[in-house]
């Protein structure tokens, strides 16, 4: 079991279980390759995932959804014609939104199809450093969904990106950076395993939108699913011989934090 007495846990647990109460419905349009890690992370989290990404369906499925994840990570021409009129839906339904924005800056479809994005007012936009220094327009991206610049060096520009949005962004690293434009928050937590497990930042952009399911503060919303994430991590890592049994371990520790 999780140390319930951890101060970052903390602060952050009501929002855990209440995720695990209300078992929000996330309709996840996102990777090919993270669709299985996805799908398995927000159900052992306690919601339930949703995934369909055609223009004829996903707009529809979207009003039973309870929150919506807009992931660019493999990007098809069903998602490229299917994500706009989703995203239309979801904020003419109130519907809190999150943008994944993988990989983009030298992709030439995601990266404006991913700042048109940000003008419909995504509550979370999760990336790493590159992609939100993509976004701003202030870089070039990183080496595919790798990041080649720190949290750090991202700062102004997840500031620019949530005056545009009037949202919160979280950029994930060694040092996961939170922020709204009023508040910032830091967290050192995680391990170097979740970078060697295909689409744990995927499934971290999904449990962010289970989050603002159930939480109506952004940051807040941010902050609990990337504490949240971290900590499983590290659970994981001290019971896993490698990447493969630590895959296994994360979606047993997502169960387990917080109980």
């Amino acid at each position: 079991m999780t140390n319930t007495a951890d101060p970052d846990l903390q602060r952050v647990q009501h929002t855990i279980h209440a995720v695990r109460e209300q078992a929000p419905l996330v309709h996840c349009i996102t990777a090919t390759v993270s669709m299985g890690v996805v799908a398995d992370g927000l159900l052992a989290a306690g919601a339930r995932p949703m995934m369909t990404e055609t223009v004829i369906e996903a707009p529809t499925l979207t009003t039973v959804a309870d929150a919506l994840l807009i992931n660019l990570g493999t990007l098809s021409t069903d998602a490229v014609e299917g994500i706009p009129a989703t995203v239309e839906v979801a904020v003419r339904q109130d519907r809190p939104w999150v943008l994944d924005p993988t990989a983009i800056g030298l992709a030439p479809v995601r990266t404006p199809l991913a700042r048109e994005l940000l003008n419909s007012g995504p509550v979370v936009v999760r990336g790493n450093a590159s992609e939100v220094l993509a976004l701003a327009d202030q870089g070039t991206g990183g080496r595919g969904a790798d990041s080649s610049a720190t949290t750090d060096a991202a700062h102004q520009a997840a500031l620019t990106v949530a005056g545009q949005t009037g949202g919160a962004v979280a950029v994930s690293g060694a040092v996961d950076l939170i922020l709204d434009g009023h508040r910032e928050l830091r967290l050192e937590r995680g391990t170097p395993l979740l970078t060697r497990v295909t689409g744990t930042g995927c499934l971290l952009g999904a449990l962010t939108a289970a989050c603002a399911a159930v939480e109506p503060d952004p940051v807040q919303a941010a902050l609990a699913a990337t504490t949240w994430m971290d900590l499983a991590g590290e659970t994981a890592a001290a019971r896993a011989a490698g990447p493969g049994s630590f895959r296994m371990h994360l979606l047993d520790a997502l169960d387990e934090i917080g109980r």
